[in-house]
């Protein structure tokens, strides 16, 4: 009977430990188990955590990158129609035309200036406007040690060296009663240079964005290989342990008739005495 504890004991446990991997779907649950693939499969997870939330580092950085390139996009449409204005004002022919021009241009380029950050900071995305200076960095966190700084650039009318030509005072289009062509053309020059800077940056930008989207791709296959490996050192066969599950009921089930029939043999000697 001592005997047939002991086994119905050790099948309960086994039993037990089979039913944890069941509803777990794992065969290493804690260090007791297997110490070794516990803590290698831990610092797997922990990898693949860390990774996960560098991506979402790089998520919201790429968003911050849009913002800019879609602020350029705006900046370089206000730029397209202050040259228009600019080619009108200088076909001109009374002065009262070229006030009305150079107020034009003087309201886009405070639309310029609102998209940029000098007033409105319009295209600033989670507290960061990559458009309002050259100061204004983006760090963006890649996975383990790697990070990549994207640098900002000056967009606003000064930063792009666009002179707001008011229908007054030095920079005016007109001066003693007359137009002032090359006032006009200096305008037109100076757009022409922020034209290309936008460019420049533009490029600049969408290189930095696709280094971003890149390693985002390559994290999201990083997190899946470390989830992978921890699997592979953690994860029970489903079929293996519901076959020994039902091995197990089993080997119960003998145990408990093999105690039954012990009892009874016991009973039998003890009514030889009765």
């Amino acid at each position: 009977m001592r005997q047939n504890l002991t086994s119905l004991q050790d099948t309960s446990s086994l039993i037990e430990k089979t039913q944890t991997r069941l509803s777990t779907g794992k065969k290493v649950n804690s260090a007791i188990d297997n110490a070794v693939n516990y803590f290698l499969a831990k610092s797997f997870t922990n990898s693949a955590s860390d990774l996960a939330t560098s991506k979402d580092n790089m998520a919201t950085a790429i968003q911050t990158v849009k913002a800019a390139d879609t602020g350029i996009t705006a900046i370089s449409s206000l730029i397209d129609a202050a040259k228009s204005i600019a080619t009108s004002a200088k076909s001109a022919s009374t002065t009262t035309d070229v006030k009305t021009y150079a107020d034009q241009f003087a309201i886009l380029l405070t639309q310029i200036d609102n998209i940029a950050g000098t007033t409105g900071n319009d295209a600033v995305f989670n507290g960061t406007n990559l458009l309002n200076s050259s100061t204004s960095k983006l760090s963006v966190d890649l996975g383990a040690t790697s990070t990549l700084t994207i640098t900002g650039f000056d967009a606003t009318s000064n930063g792009l060296t666009i002179t707001n030509t008011i229908a007054s005072g030095t920079n005016a289009w007109f001066s003693n009663g007359g137009i002032s062509t090359a006032r006009i053309d200096a305008s037109l020059s100076q757009i022409g240079v922020a034209t290309a800077t936008l460019r420049t940056q533009s490029q600049a930008l969408s290189s930095n964005l696709s280094i971003v989207e890149v390693r985002q791709t390559f994290a999201s296959g990083m997190i899946n290989t470390f989830q992978t490996g921890s699997d592979n050192l953690t994860l029970a066969d489903m079929n293996e342990e519901g076959a020994n599950m039902l091995a197990l009921q089993t080997r119960q089930s003998l145990g408990i008739t093999s105690l039954s029939l012990a009892s009874q043999a016991n009973q039998a000697v003890l009514q030889l005495f009765g």
